[in-house]
This record gives structure tokens, sequence and C-alpha cells, in this order.
């Protein structure tokens, strides 16, 4: 039977980064939703090193995904993954138990609670309407495919677009894969439920009616579907 995770955790740092000032267990098995798959995520701080490194390790009956970083190297990860729309460092820098170095990591926790509840930059209006835009050529893909295989993609594609335009236009983060519910389900549970259940219509019963909706009401408060009138690249 192996270790409970902060248990191996703290082992593993202890093993693998001895001279490490700070570390941070996160991901699902902090948050309380690991399953029998999920690895150990492990934020390393260590002085020593020159230039930020990841990488992947089996240990103590764990996989493991170690992130390492010098005091100054993490806030160039911190502002590519808030300026990409995913916080994925921050939010495991804040979120995460700490295994080490608690008063080295006041500040940097701080740092990255702050810049969790600041939230993306919000979008100018003419990325909006570029973003009205690609959902609009996506759900006419969708509304007028007869693959079966196609639409599944395309469905997918939908999928995205659709809740990177809800969260941002609201001033909040996206997510990827697993992350998107996860996301919509922070912003607004009833929301989440309503998408999970529209593209759950499509994939079980090739129902695409309620996905129609769904992206109409999304698009509806900022001039609903775009076409006409889109240019990318032209000059004005």
């Amino acid at each position: 039977m192996r270790l409970q995770p902060a248990e191996a955790a703290l082992k593993i740092v202890e093993k693998r980064f001895p001279s490490c000032a700070a570390a941070v267990l996160a991901g699902s098995v902090v948050r309380g939703e690991g399953t029998p798959t999920s690895d150990l995520d492990l934020v390393i701080f260590d002085e020593s090193i020159k230039e930020s490194y990841r990488e992947s390790f089996v240990d103590f009956g764990w996989p493991v995904e170690a992130f390492v970083h010098n005091f100054s190297s993490y806030r160039y990860f911190f502002e590519e993954d808030c300026k990409s729309g995913t916080p994925s460092m921050p939010r495991m820098t804040a979120e995460g138990i700490v295994l080490k170095g608690k008063e080295r990591l006041v500040p940097i926790k701080k740092e990255a609670s702050a810049l969790l509840e600041k939230g993306p930059e919000p979008l100018t209006q003419k990325e909006i309407d570029s973003r009205r835009y690609f959902i609009t050529d996506a759900l006419d893909d969708f509304t007028g495919c007869a693959n079966r295989a196609e639409g599944i993609h395309v469905a997918g594609n939908l999928a995205e677009l659709l809740h990177e335009f809800v969260l941002l236009t609201n001033g909040r983060y996206i997510g990827k894969s697993k992350w998107i519910h996860r996301a919509l389900k922070q912003f607004d549970e009833h929301l989440a439920e309503s998408f999970f259940a529209a593209f759950e219509d499509y994939y079980r019963q090739g129902e695409k009616d309620s996905v129609i909706r769904l992206a109409d009401d999304i698009l509806k408060p900022y001039g609903g579907r775009f076409f006409e009138g889109f240019s990318l690249g032209k000059n004005e």
C-alpha cells in the first residue's frame, strides 16, 4: 500500500530536492479530487538553480510532476500562465499544501492569490467580436454537419470556444481539458450544468438543439452571431 500523498511528497522532497528552500504539494490530491491515476504535483523553490525546469518520475509508488524554480524565475511562469488565460502555476502555488519553507512561501502565495483574484485582462471589443465570429463559424459547421464522426470533433471545438467566451467576457480564467467544466462550475454552477446537459444531449442522442440554444444564449448579450462585416488583418 503506497503512502498518503502528503507523506509521500515530503519524502520525495527530502530525497530528490534536499537543498530546496521551499516546496508545495498541489493538484487534485490536495483538492480532494484524486483518482487512482492522479499524480503528485510539486512546486519546488531552489535558490541554487539557474533556470526553471520540469521533470516527471515515479517514486514511493506515485507518479510525480515536479516544477522547479528559483526565487525569481517563477514570476515568468506566473505571468505567462495568466496571459494564456490558464493560471496553472499561480493556482498550484496558491492552493497547494506547504511541505517546506513556510516563511519563504508567504509572499509568493500572496502574489499567486492576487493574480488569481485579479483575473485575466478584459477583452477588447475587437477581441469579443473576433470570438463571436469564430463561434458563429463553428456553430454553422455544427448545425449543418451530417457526418457523425466529424460532428464529434466540431462539437468539441465549439464547446471550448463557448467556455472561453463565457469566462473571459466575465473576467474569469479559462480551463483546459477537465478544467473546462471545473472553471465553468467555479463561475456559475447552473451554467456549468446547462453546458454539460446540452453537450450530453448531442453526444448521447445526436440532439443538436440544446447546444444551439446554449450558444445563442451565450452570444445574445454581445450582439448574437457575427459573420457579415468581420475582417481580420485588413488595413483600416
